[in-house]
């Protein structure tokens, strides 16, 4: 038997679950969500991020967020290692069968913790990055709400990303340059060094006098975001 619905929060609004992924991706969600009606409570549950010590610090970040500024309330949910690593980490560099796995074990574990508590609505702030694979995500929450009979709210919240950037620093949130997992660790390095690659071949071309090359060049780097 499922849990009562969660009452109507003394604000009016209509409560939904969001699963967090960290605190800097959570600030916009929070807000447009506010704005639409709805009153989150966050669901911490993130198997990925390695290695422990990140994911205590964004944690802590979330939390400490949610408590002196947010004013929402956290769920502290299941953190799956071991599933994590028999169900995801086989995937290793197959990027999209890696990150549909972990958006599945990470979004039925927040469903689960949903219906426990009794909630009909349920989000996610992995639809604020523009550097999640948004449409994946997408179809996972719809299939795992629904599976579990909850009323997925998915919203494309990439536009905010600029001021998830911007409010999070402004708040001096630590904000981390990977997503997660070790591998995406490995991916994140290896990009940042093909942009410093680039970037030092556009200024190699501009010394040589070979603007056309050099505006080539850091056309590329625009288009790699």
């Amino acid at each position: 038997m499922s849990a009562p619905l969660a009452p109507a929060t003394p604000t009016g609004r209509t409560p939904i679950l969001l699963h967090a992924c960290c605190g800097p991706c959570s600030l916009e969600p929070v807000k447009y969500l506010r704005l639409e009606g709805f009153e989150p409570t966050i669901c911490w549950t993130n198997p990925n991020i390695q290695p422990r010590e990140e994911h205590d610090r964004r944690l802590g970040v979330l939390l400490s967020w949610a408590r002196d500024v947010a004013g929402v309330d956290v769920i502290v949910a299941g953190d799956d290692r071991d599933g994590w690593e028999r169900s995801v980490a086989p995937a290793a560099f197959d990027r999209e069968r890696r990150c549909r796995a972990c958006y599945a074990l990470r979004l039925s574990e927040a469903c689960r913790v949903a219906r426990e508590h009794g909630f009909e609505f349920v989000s996610t702030t992995l639809a604020v990055s523009p550097y999640q694979l948004f449409d994946t995500c997408h179809e996972v929450l719809l299939a795992t709400a629904r599976a579990s009979g909850l009323t997925p709210v998915w919203r494309d919240f990439r536009p905010h990303y600029p001021e998830s950037v911007e409010d999070s620093r402004a708040l001096h949130m630590y904000r981390q340059n990977y997503c997660g997992c070790r591998f995406s660790a490995a991916e994140a390095a290896v990009e940042r060094q093909e942009a410093r690659d680039l970037r030092k071949a556009a200024h190699a071309a501009e010394r040589a006098g070979d603007t056309v090359l050099a505006a080539s060049i850091r056309a590329r780097i625009v288009a790699r975001g």
